[in-house]
């Protein structure tokens, strides 16, 4: 898809209902990464040798303005998507981690335990299989599954087609499962509400400083595994400082979804964000400016 992280060809995503078993593509147009990082769009029609020898040849021109030109289009989409959000008056988080942190074991445990509380739908991103998605439709839930293919994030675009596919009803709170990867997900804005970090026990404590930027574009972080602590070398007070180090203002929960142990804090949190929505102290610094 770019060259802001790599992701090329299949990134524009394939959105899956799984009611309905239905899925659509986004055709409107390919892309093709050349190997010095040249990303080619076009339509249905082949581009000639020529026209990619001209785009190659302006590499070192166009890349910045590619990069650019990227996120500038998925931040006004995310613009739009917040708007849609707000005017329903639905709580989005973008849950993010690395591959088995233990995303989908929190969403679903969330789901059973606050069902009866909240109304919450899920838009999954895995790049392949929709593994998860059942998981998570097995609590009850609505779910969209969304596969990037070889892209290793979702992005604003994919959120505004899978939303179309979801339709969550008013006052909701809908859970966006990111691909897991501790980079990408950090740079793309989808509108939501607030950002969510999830961070195991079995990872090591150091990952706020080796990926700072995650954590930093994060207002809350979950220590998840906490029950596995007695039988992993990880030290919870170093990689809170670490975490605080990067991001001084983030919210940490320490839970097990398997024990439970902490998941009260986080439930609260999570009903306390979407029932003041409109109270100054949960908008974004942008929402404010606007008051």
């Amino acid at each position: 898809m770019c060259v802001t992280c790599g992701c090329s060809d299949d990134s524009e995503g394939k959105v899956t209902n799984l009611e309905t078993g239905e899925f659509e593509h986004n055709h409107h147009h390919h892309t093709h990464t050349l190997p010095d990082g040249t990303v080619i769009t076009h339509s249905h029609s082949h581009d000639t040798h020529s026209e990619v020898s001209q785009i190659h040849a302006k590499i070192h021109n166009t890349t910045i303005s590619l990069e650019q030109d990227i996120l500038a289009k998925n931040n006004l989409i995310a613009a739009q998507n917040r708007g849609w959000f707000k005017g329903r008056n639905i709580l989005a988080l973008n849950l993010m981690s690395s591959p088995g942190a233990g995303k989908t074991t929190l969403l679903t445990q969330t789901i059973n335990d606050l069902k009866h509380q909240l109304t919450i739908s899920v838009i999954e991103g895995d790049q392949e299989t929709t593994n998860d998605a059942q998981k998570i439709r097995e609590t009850g839930c609505k779910v969209i599954q969304i596969n990037t293919g070889t892209g290793c994030h979702l992005d604003a675009s994919m959120i505004d087609r899978g939303l179309q596919q979801l339709n969550p009803p008013l006052n909701s709170v809908v859970m966006i499962e990111n691909v897991g990867n501790l980079v990408c997900p950090a740079l793309f804005d989808l509108g939501e509400q607030a950002k969510v970090v999830i961070l195991s026990v079995t990872e090591g404590e150091d990952k706020p400083i080796k990926y700072p930027h995650m954590f930093r574009a994060s207002e809350i972080m979950i220590l998840t595994k906490i029950d596995l602590l007695p039988y992993v070398q990880f030290d919870v007070q170093k990689c809170i400082e670490y975490a605080r180090q990067v991001n001084p203002h983030i919210e940490i929960f320490q839970v097990s979804a398997k024990t439970g142990i902490g998941l009260d804090n986080w439930y609260k949190w999570l009903s306390e964000k979407s029932t003041n929505l409109s109270n100054p102290e949960f908008l974004t610094s942008e929402e404010k400016s606007l008051i």
